[in-house]
């Protein structure tokens, strides 16, 4: 027996998110079903929303349960301009495609994916102390100096979580100040990494290690703030650290498998690659040992299927996951359906709002995430917060390190 639901509207939604928004698609079936996602635009990735309105007409009217094909005719559609935004635009739409079809079959998500492997996934909190330091307006107490850093470790450690991620950043007079080049704030074109910025960054992870104990796992996430030189310089410049992973991106796989050869910690990498013909030279590189896919970038149907490649190269795999509730629980059903976990990133510091914008939140318990058994992706935007919190014209990547 073959099933069958059209899909009849497919919407865009946003609303604020302190420093960006989030933003959603809604996908609505001919049986009142209604399909949601959550991707980014602020992720440099300005128009994934554009892009998505303008492939929507060839969705309505297409058979939902048949996300396969209409992802290939999307990829098709698209071929000349494969990859970045349009990219983006077919992931937001097959993830929505995946909870009309689970939602319409009665079956979380996982299902779809072969079935789940695990009840609970451990997950690492991250932005430690990155929050706090960059978005105090947001994120509370704000942190401004090593004592608060310190402060952030043990509460991790007391909050039972087994795992932290933080970033770089320089320290004047005491104040930490993220340092993120790679990005424009400070613009620094060529992204050096001089002495200074070596020693507060190895003051600020003895400061998290002194917080959160000899227990709780560490992880550094470098982003793309050098190049080639400048990462060895980090890695061994905390190579005396007890490091769960450095995570460094890089677009040129060749240099990051030289970097990964000479380092003293595990290399995490590949969050901004789409499609599995983007990881694919990385992986014959064995330029990294765990692979971070971005399930809303990618689509979680097609990010098991570089999962699945991953696992013949020997790498496990973790999700990138920055954004809203819904992209929490997109990535926990990809995380528990997948056979080569390696741990799943979260947010803890949450806006205030956070908690009335989903019908549900996840659920932590000793630093795992408790995999929902509702139909779908187990929780979806409520409407009504949105409106109540409007997006807003600006945020994200595009205004760091602008002037007001």
């Amino acid at each position: 027996m073959s099933k069958s639901s059209k899909a009849t509207s497919l919407e865009i939604l946003a609303c604020d998110a302190g420093w960006r928004n989030y933003h959603f698609v809604k996908l609505t079936t001919e049986d009142g079903i209604v399909g949601w996602s959550e991707f980014d635009e602020g992720f440099g990735s300005p128009g994934v929303g554009a892009a998505i309105h303008r492939l929507s007409a060839r969705v309505i009217g297409q058979n939902i349960f048949q996300h396969e094909r209409i992802f290939a005719e999307l990829f098709a559609a698209t071929r000349p301009a494969a990859g970045g935004v349009v990219a983006q635009a077919l992931g937001a739409i097959e993830n929505a495609l995946l909870d009309a079809k689970a939602k319409s079959l009665g079956v979380p998500c996982y299902e779809l994916l072969g079935g789940k492997i695990r009840d609970r996934i451990r997950v690492y909190w991250s932005h430690c102390a990155t929050w706090r330091i960059n978005h105090p307006s947001w994120y509370k107490p704000p942190i401004e100096s090593l004592d608060g850093v310190k402060a952030m470790g043990r509460e991790v450690r007391e909050k039972k979580f087994t795992a932290l991620k933080t970033n770089i950043f320089s320290y004047d007079d005491g104040k930490p100040t993220g340092w993120r080049p790679g990005f424009g704030s400070p613009f620094a074109p060529e992204i050096n990494v001089d002495r200074k910025i070596l020693r507060d960054l190895h003051m600020h992870l003895e400061a998290m290690r002194d917080g959160a104990g000899p227990d709780v796992d560490i992880l550094l996430d470098c982003n793309f703030n050098a190049k080639t030189e400048g990462y060895l310089k980090i890695l061994r410049a905390i190579a005396d650290l007890d490091m769960f992973w450095v995570e460094i991106d890089s677009f040129n796989p060749e240099a990051l498998g030289y970097i990964r050869r000479q380092s003293p910690h595990p290399i995490s990498s590949c969050e901004t690659l789409l499609s599995l013909r983007e990881f694919l030279p990385y992986f014959h590189e064995q330029a990294m040992d765990v692979a971070i896919i971005d399930t809303p970038w990618n689509g979680v149907w097609q990010s098991m299927k570089i999962a699945s490649a991953a696992e013949a190269f020997e790498v496990n795999v973790a999700p990138h996951n920055f954004y809203g509730h819904l992209c929490s629980m997109m990535n926990a059903h990809f995380c528990a359906a997948v056979p080569n976990l390696r741990i799943m990133e979260i947010d803890i510091d949450r806006l205030s709002w956070d908690r009335e914008l989903f019908t549900h939140e996840p659920e932590i318990q000793d630093g795992h995430l408790i995999v929902p058994d509702r139909p779908g992706w187990g929780t979806e935007p409520n409407e009504d917060a949105l409106r109540a919190h409007p997006p807003k014209t600006s945020g994200g990547l595009l205004n760091y390190g602008r002037r007001s």
